[in-house]
């Protein structure tokens, strides 16, 4: 097939189909065609197809004109082939009977190997249990006889219940004992035990031999740890060892050497009558180490001093004998030191619970023990009694509850002292200081506060955001005494516990009111609790390597999106603020509209001095630069100045744009009235005897106005081209000046 391809005839550059596709194995007509259609009509493919396919009848043509001889002689070659394959079938079938023979041969002669292999192998089984059946007797009959022979030394001066034996012999009765064990083991279940000794009486000679060597053990260990003896506290723990049971020897420690003193020292009367009795009780708990337990860390290397050559390897007393003890005494007479009904005592209880740990930890000769009680049982059930989570959830009722009380109805003023404003603030960076405190910071909590940290701070943004649909009252922060209540539908809001105050469902909930001032204390609070959010991650940081957490930049990105959300906060806040600014001052600005009835026609005399409704819209301003400049930036200061004088300069404008403008209407129409009547040269609508008309004084009274605005913005330290409309105010009242003076006589 691939010499085929490659001698197709390759074709004219113009056809619309390549020829390789006929050669394709998944090569299909109708999709050859249909993707053939996408660039060329019907008619050009069959042209392009006619055009190939006579290529294709001339190429084959060439091809069998090339090997013409071949195909001749293709026919003549193979005359005489059937005969002589009839030649080869006959001794082809003869060996094939031959090799199915020898096959069959072979095959009988595995199988007789592997019969005789099989009973060879069931002989060395049987063999191998006879002789260890062999060495069981005689390993008894050996123990038996050392027995036997001590005992008969020994009947007049030795008890039933004291050690029969030096540690040499029972070193030797040990060896054979676990020799005993491992043939006992492995010969266990074989029918041959029942056919060469009662079994019921053999079993009972190992059993007496087993609860003797054990008698002996315990009895020479309690000897040895009495009289303090080394040599016959190694002889025994080697023993022990030697039959694998280091952990009896363990068991018998701590029953026998720790559980009295245990049992003398974790005492519940002893502990609450001391202040520090818990202290006192884990540093006598701690010398029982060193006082009582040194022999056999000298024995096993388990302390500094011990010497390598002479040290019985296997043993851990303080992980296995010592610290079940003590997590046993803990729990069985000191149930309540796990009680978490009082936080502060919990915490104390579990700091220094803790640190006893630690002190218990550093008491063991190596890394390799450290490991081994941090994996032991009873140090697991020592930390799960410790309810870390109901701990936690009463100190988040505290935290969450002091600061739900603080945002929920009228903003109260933070306590004298704190860098905050508002009771809100104070409360909400108290909880978030609270809770990396010393005093309720818990190295197994730490996920559950940092979660906590995060809520607290979601929490007050959303408070923040909560003030801004509070409406503003007049009064100031300090006047409150009780709730400013208003209509609303918003149920965000609401004060008390959210239920409806009036008496039908058609009555709206009262929502509480705010302060502008109490706005700005918010906007300074806002940016203090930012500018100490880094302090609070310097805070955190030890807490967090005290776990070995090393991935900072989580943490720090995290209080940075708490920073973003809260600085979020603040434009809205501004917005609100110069609002009220601007309305408080445009209140008093629009009083220029009764300036053309104080003139008009009350014969009075010409304006020397700006009114007083400049300095009545002005206060809010002076108040705003006096009494919080110690709470908040200059920067935010100027910002809300400018924002208040551009919006209500602007609404100033246009109010005296339209008064000038009545004046001049008015004036207008005096004039044409005059000329009609006709009447005398004097001023209709001035005072007679000449001087400054009603209207000029209007106009004069209004640059003064604003002449004085300009002056007190200036002393305010703002530039009046930076207040929006001002510039053009200030040009308007100069015309309408001008104009006033250049009409006197």
């Amino acid at each position: 097939m691939e010499r085929i391809r490659m001698n197709l005839p390759k074709g004219p550059d113009t056809l619309c189909f390549d020829k390789d596709e006929f050669m394709k194995e998944d090569f299909d007509v109708d999709h050859f065609v249909s993707d053939c259609r996408k660039r060329v009509q019907l008619e050009e493919l069959r042209g392009d197809l006619e055009l190939y396919y006579k290529l294709l009848k001339t190429a084959m043509v060439e091809l069998i004109n090339k090997d013409y001889a071949d195909f001749v002689n293709l026919s003549t070659n193979l005359v005489g082939m059937d005969k002589a394959l009839n030649q080869l079938s006959v001794p082809l079938g003869q060996l094939r009977e031959e090799v199915l023979s020898l096959r069959s041969s072979v095959s009988e002669g595995i199988r007789a190997v592997d019969e005789r292999m099989c009973k060879q192998e069931d002989i060395r089984k049987k063999k191998m249990c006879v002789l260890r059946l062999i060495q069981v007797i005689r390993s008894v009959e050996k123990i038996e006889k050392i027995l036997n022979s001590q005992s008969s030394k020994e009947t007049s001066a030795l008890e039933a219940s004291s050690p029969l034996w030096t540690g040499q012999i029972l070193e030797r009765i040990a060896t054979e004992f676990n020799q005993l064990q491992f043939h006992a083991v492995q010969s266990k279940g074989m029918p041959l035990l029942d056919k060469v000794r009662p079994v019921p009486l053999f079993l009972q000679r190992i059993a007496g031999i087993t609860a003797m060597l054990q008698q002996s053990l315990e009895g020479l260990l309690l000897e040895g740890l009495q009289t303090s003896n080394v040599d016959i506290i190694r002889h025994c723990l080697r023993t022990y060892a030697t039959i694998d049971k280091t952990r009896d020897a363990e068991a018998l420690v701590g029953q026998v050497l720790v559980k009295p003193y245990m049992d003398e020292v974790i005492v519940e009367q002893i502990v609450e009558s001391h202040p520090d009795g818990l202290e006192i009780m884990y540093a006598k708990l701690l010398e029982f180490v060193p006082h009582h337990c040194r022999l056999l860390r000298e024995v096993t290397g388990g302390a500094i001093s011990s010497e390598k050559g002479n040290t019985v390897p296997g043993y851990d007393f303080l992980v296995n004998s010592v610290w079940p003890e003590i997590v046993r005494g803990l729990e069985e007479k000191l149930p309540s030191l796990f009680n978490p009904g009082n936080p502060d005592a919990f915490h104390e209880k579990y700091t220094v619970s803790m640190d006893f740990v630690r002190a218990f930890e550093q008491q063991c000769g190596s890394q390799a023990s450290v490991r081994r009680l941090r994996a032991h049982p009873a140090y697991h059930s020592f930390n799960n009694k410790w309810n870390l989570p109901v701990y936690f959830q009463i100190r988040f009722r505290e935290i969450a509850g002091s600061l739900e009380a603080a945002l929920t109805g009228v903003l109260a003023d933070a306590p004298a002292g704190s860098p905050f404003c508002l009771l809100a603030s104070h409360r909400t960076w108290s909880g978030l200081q609270r809770c990396w405190s010393a005093k309720m910071f818990l190295p197994g909590l730490t996920h559950r506060l940092w979660r906590l940290t995060l809520q607290l701070l979601a929490r007050y943004s959303g408070f923040v955001r909560e003030l801004l649909l509070r409406p503003i009252s007049n009064e100031s922060a300090k006047d409150i005494k009780k709730p400013l209540v208003t209509g609303s539908k918003d149920p965000s809001v609401t004060q008390g516990n959210g239920e409806d105050q009036g008496s039908g469902p058609s009555e709206t909930k009262p929502t509480v009111s705010i302060s502008s001032t109490q706005l700005v204390y918010v906007v300074a609070d806002l940016d203090k609790l930012q500018e100490q959010l880094p302090e609070l991650l310097e805070t955190i940081k030890p807490k967090l390597e005290m776990i070995g957490f090393k991935n900072f930049s989580s943490i720090s990105a995290a209080l940075e999106d708490s920073q973003t959300s809260l600085s979020a906060c603040v434009p809205a806040l501004s917005n609100r603020i110069i609002q009220d600014l601007s309305e408080s001052c445009f209140s008093y600005l629009k009083s220029a509209l009764e300036v053309p009835r104080l003139y008009r026609r009350t014969n009075k005399e010409v304006p020397t001095a700006a009114s007083s409704y400049v300095d009545s819209a002005l206060k809010p301003f002076h108040q705003l630069q006096s009494g919080h400049k110690d709470k908040l930036k200059q920067a935010i200061i100027r910002q809300w100045l400018e924002g208040a004088l551009s919006e209500s300069t602007h609404k100033y404008y246009e109010t005296v744009s339209d008064v000038l403008s009545s004046v001049r209407k008015m004036e207008e129409s005096l004039k044409r009235l005059k000329q009609a009547r006709r009447s005398s040269p004097a001023n209709p609508v001035g005072p007679s005897g000449g001087g400054m008309s009603d209207d000029d004084k209007i106009r004069l009274q209004l640059a003064l106005d604003v002449e004085y605005l300009g002056e007190q913005i200036q002393k305010m330290g703002l530039a009046t081209k930076d207040i929006k409309s001002f510039p053009a105010l200030a040009e308007l009242v100069a015309a309408a000046k001008d104009q006033a003076t250049a009409e006197q006589p």
